[in-house]
């Protein structure tokens, strides 16, 4: 490691408080993650989603109502949590851009690694930044809490691409969902094609929500649920026209479900109970000084984000901010704010219109259904 890296991190541990003494133990801490869905689960009200797993999770754990993804695409969303930071200020906010680290600053695994925690990813990364070496123990298919040192805690990342939009259109699909009952958006065409993307959707949602039981299922399995805090979020709004891409509330809004065992019940949100819901404005700029809280630690003056969990849990913002900079090979300059009722849109390149061609969407083959621009990769 550079030796300025290894110096920052020296200060860290030095003037960081350590970690809170209410537990033996600091928590481990999963997080389960989903591509390419809003909040069209059935624990979030939506009678068309049958998703058992998550809606147990809930059952169990806190819901977030307002929880926005900063950006409405993968790469700048996913830049978004692992520095803890706006990519905006930092340049990161363009789909598949590589900036450097900006000096001075880590990566949220860098702060955990350092914390005395066993990182891993499995699998999709998808930085819009250069990630230094020794980000993660491990991040692969094959990454897994299992493999850590005996007693050593444990932070780990499981990502399902099930309902990624790629998924949602591929052709020769066998319908589960009735597509006449599919819920369909005042903005969407009601026609047989927009309906049967919508129950393909909703399908792709069942597939992943069993993924998700198979991970919690294991996780139980191996006796560290009750030392385990969970953490399930997609990643951006639905891959849908009007929602992935789009930095309206469709393409921002993400579900966002956090669950606490008894053990840690201290490091829950205020209100926290078991099938509650809460209303606070949370984004993906929060998730890095939040992890840092839940282990006691403060988060360092270059994180932008607000704990909303843990021993450092801040006031909740007034305001979620979201952006929209360049998607694939279109440049656009939008940003958005909410205050969890209203969103605010302001355009930048307003001489653009809504719907520049993008290769990504266009470059398809239409299903069976004639689907709508069904896109691949992103």
């Amino acid at each position: 490691m550079h030796p300025r890296r290894l110096l920052l991190l020296f200060l860290l541990l030095l003037f960081i408080p350590p970690a809170t003494t209410h537990a033996e133990t600091p928590p481990n801490i999963l997080w389960l993650t989903s591509e390419d869905n809003g909040p069209q689960l059935g624990c979030y009200g939506d009678k068309y989603a049958r998703t058992p797993n998550l809606d147990a999770l809930a059952a169990r754990g806190l819901r977030y109502n307002k929880a926005w993804s900063n950006a409405p695409v993968c790469a700048p969303a996913r830049t978004t949590i692992i520095s803890g930071r706006y990519p905006t200020g930092d340049g990161g906010e363009h789909m598949r851009s590589m900036v450097p680290l900006p000096a001075g600053t880590l990566l949220y695994p860098q702060l955990l690694r350092a914390a005395g925690y066993y990182c891993t990813n499995n699998s999709k990364e998808d930085y819009n930044l250069d990630k230094p070496d020794g980000t993660w123990d491990e991040s692969s298919a094959k990454a897994h809490y299992n493999k850590r040192p005996a007693n050593q805690p444990f932070f780990a990342v499981f990502n399902t691409t099930i309902s990624h939009e790629s998924q949602i259109r591929t052709p020769g699909h066998k319908l589960v969902h009735d597509p006449a009952a599919a819920p369909l958006p005042p903005y969407h065409p009601d026609t047989p094609e927009v309906r049967h993307d919508w129950a393909q959707y909703y399908d792709k949602l069942t597939e992943m929500d069993q993924e998700v039981g198979r991970r919690l299922k294991e996780l139980d399995e191996s006796g560290l649920a009750e030392t385990t805090i969970v953490f399930y979020y997609g990643d951006h709004g639905a891959g849908m026209p009007r929602s992935k891409r789009w930095p309206y509330n469709s393409g921002l809004q993400v579900p966002l479900i956090v669950y606490f065992p008894p053990k840690y019940a201290h490091l829950a949100p205020e209100g926290y109970q078991a099938g509650g819901s809460t209303d606070r404005l949370v984004s993906f700029v929060d998730l890095a000084p939040t992890l840092l809280s839940l282990i006691g630690k403060d988060a360092p003056p270059f994180l932008q984000g607000r704990a909303f969990a843990g021993a450092h849990t801040a006031p909740a913002p007034e305001f979620l901010h979201g952006f929209r900079g360049r998607m694939d090979e279109r440049y656009d300059l939008v940003r958005s704010v909410t205050d969890g009722r209203f969103v605010y849109m302001r355009h930048y390149m307003p001489h653009l219109p809504y719907g520049q061609h993008l290769a990504t969407c266009s470059r398809c083959l239409l299903p069976a259904s004639g689907g709508i621009w069904p896109p691949r990769g992103n």
